[in-house]
């Protein structure tokens, strides 16, 4: 049996695992994975691992919607100027060698762990940030809906736009920025900013996977068993994620990135 149809699907379970019990967080560890552990290039992971958030994130939006917890205005704001910004990343992507690129993959996943680690820390010690302006976009509490201002829109614009940019050059998901941008600018419950930041994730992944699919061709070897690993992991996440507190969630996965940031160390010094 082809190695990479024992492997394939696995990695795609642990990256389904991740966004299942976060909410987000497996599309930054999608790459690196498929990099590490099958030697793609970075813009050979990338159509990969954005095929694979993209249909993983959709499922999870859909049931945001279901649930009337997505903010869908905000989704397409941000997700639109995802996709205007992530063909200039994919073009870059092409432009760059590959080792540069997995060095920066390196630096974002070790900024991304050691943040998410301290915050989830803070939390279970019940201290709470506290910000002296209140949120851009503030939740009209009457009709469960954002109000809209200048400020606001200005915010969640520049936040897809960065996220779509990675997303083209890097081949992640982008919501390790939506997240703290959504937390940082608006005032969201956070079952809320979850469900936002997967309807984030399914425009920008999908729009950016149709791009890298045409610029570079897709191994459906490896996309399919990956791809199919990683909805079989959102279901179970999905299941289990209410069983763990969320702090903790967020703890594991800071661990599990920064595993995945000296695994991909090893493979640039060798």
């Amino acid at each position: 049996m082809d190695l990479h149809a024992i492997i394939a699907p696995s990695l795609g379970m642990i990256v389904g695992l991740v966004m299942g019990l976060t909410g987000a967080g497996g599309g930054i560890i999608s790459a690196p994975l498929l990099i590490f552990f099958l030697g793609l290039e970075v813009k050979d992971a990338a159509p990969i691992a954005l095929t694979a958030v993209a249909i993983s994130a959709g499922i999870g939006a859909v049931f945001g919607l279901k649930q009337k917890i997505l903010r869908y205005k905000a989704a397409v704001l941000m997700g639109s100027f995802g996709l205007a910004l992530s063909p200039l990343g994919l073009w870059l992507s092409h432009h760059v060698p590959n080792k540069p690129l997995i060095m920066l993959f390196i630096l974002i996943l070790c900024i991304v762990a050691l943040r998410t680690f301290m915050n989830a820390s803070l939390e279970l010690k019940g201290k709470v940030k506290h910000t002296r302006r209140p949120p851009h976009c503030q939740l009209h509490q009457s009709i469960g809906k954002l109000i809209w201002t200048v400020p606001c829109a200005r915010s969640l614009m520049l936040s897809g736009a960065v996220a779509g940019f990675l997303s083209g050059l890097l081949g992640v998901g982008g919501g390790f920025i939506i997240v703290p941008a959504l937390k940082k600018f608006t005032d969201l419950p956070m079952k809320s900013i979850v469900a936002t930041s997967l309807g984030v994730l399914t425009i920008v992944s999908a729009g950016s996977a149709i791009m890298a699919t045409a610029s570079s061709s897709m191994n459906w070897t490896v996309a399919s068993p990956f791809i199919a690993g990683a909805i079989l992991g959102l279901f179970v996440g999905n299941h289990y994620t209410k069983k763990v507190h969320g702090a903790r969630l967020q703890q594991a996965f800071s661990i599990l990135a920064f595993i995945v940031a000296l695994s991909l160390i090893s493979k640039v010094i060798h």
